[in-house]
C-alpha cells in the first residue's frame, strides 16, 4: 500500500531549464562564446552543473578548468534562481489530491541545499512537502540509496510503501535500489543519448494527474 509519494525536483515538479540555461549562456558570454539555444539546453537540464558546462564547453576539459567553470556557473545560477522557473501543469492539482487522500509527499533531488532551500519555499506548492532531501543533505546523491532512506526515515514510512517519481535514469535506479515503486514522467528533460525504455520504471505517465490512477 502506497503511503507517500516522493518526487525529483528539476524536470519532474518544476521546469527549471530556462533559468539553468540562462546561467549557462551568461557563463558562455563571459568566456567569449556564443549562446546556446533553449532547444539544445533543455534536454541536458537534469544533468547538473557539470553536464551543462560540458554542453557549453565540451567534454574534454581538464579537471581544474571544469571545476572553475562549474563554480562560476553555480554562482551565476544562484544570482537568478527563479526568474522563469514554474511548476509543471497539473503538479499542484496532484499534490492537493494526494493530501486529500492522506498521502504524504516530499522531494528528493540532486540539487544542492544552496539552491533547494531557497527555491522550494518560493515555488507555489499547494501543500508544503513533508520532507526535502537535497543532493548534499547526506553527503551523497542519487542513485545512492542514502538520500532515499534518509527521506523515508524523516517521514516515518518504509520505502516499500513509497512511490518515487522522476525523469532521469538515476531516479529510477535510486527508487529501485530501496524497493520503492518507480514512476517515469515523459515531460522531463531527456537527451538523445537517454534510453528511458531501458530504465525499468514500474510506471510511465504523460501528465501528473495520471499518477492518481496508480495509487
Amino acid at each position: 500500500m502506497i503511503k507517500a509519494v516522493l518526487f525529483d525536483l528539476d524536470g519532474t515538479l518544476a521546469d527549471t531549464a530556462r533559468d539553468l540555461g540562462a546561467a549557462l549562456n551568461r557563463l558562455l558570454a563571459e568566456e567569449g562564446r556564443a549562446p546556446l539555444s533553449y532547444e539544445l539546453i533543455r534536454p541536458v537540464a537534469s544533468h547538473g552543473a557539470r553536464g551543462l558546462v560540458q554542453l557549453g564547453f565540451g567534454a574534454d576539459l581538464d579537471a581544474d578548468r571544469m571545476e572553475a567553470l562549474r563554480v562560476r556557473f553555480m554562482d551565476l545560477y544562484d544570482a537568478n534562481l527563479a526568474g522563469e522557473t514554474t511548476l509543471f501543469d497539473g503538479v499542484n492539482e496532484l499534490i492537493s489530491e494526494l493530501d486529500k487522500r492522506g498521502l504524504a509527499w516530499g522531494i528528493i533531488t540532486n540539487k544542492s541545499m544552496r539552491f533547494t532551500d531557497r527555491l522550494v519555499p518560493w515555488l507555489p506548492f499547494a501543500i508544503p512537502p513533508a520532507v526535502i532531501v537535497s543532493g548534499d543533505t547526506v553527503g551523497v546523491a542519487k542513485p545512492d540509496p542514502k538520500p532515499m532512506l534518509h527521506a523515508t526515515s524523516q517521514i516515518g514510512i518504509a520505502p516499500e510503501h513509497c512511490m518515487y517519481v522522476g525523469d532521469a535514469e538515476r531516479d529510477i535506479q535510486a527508487g529501485r535500489n530501496v524497493g520503492m515503486k518507480t514512476v517515469l514522467v515523459s515531460w522531463g528533460y531527456f537527451s538523445e543519448q537517454d534510453k528511458p525504455e531501458q530504465w525499468g520504471a514500474d510506471i510511465d505517465i504523460d501528465h501528473p494527474l495520471q499518477l492518481l490512477d496508480h495509487l
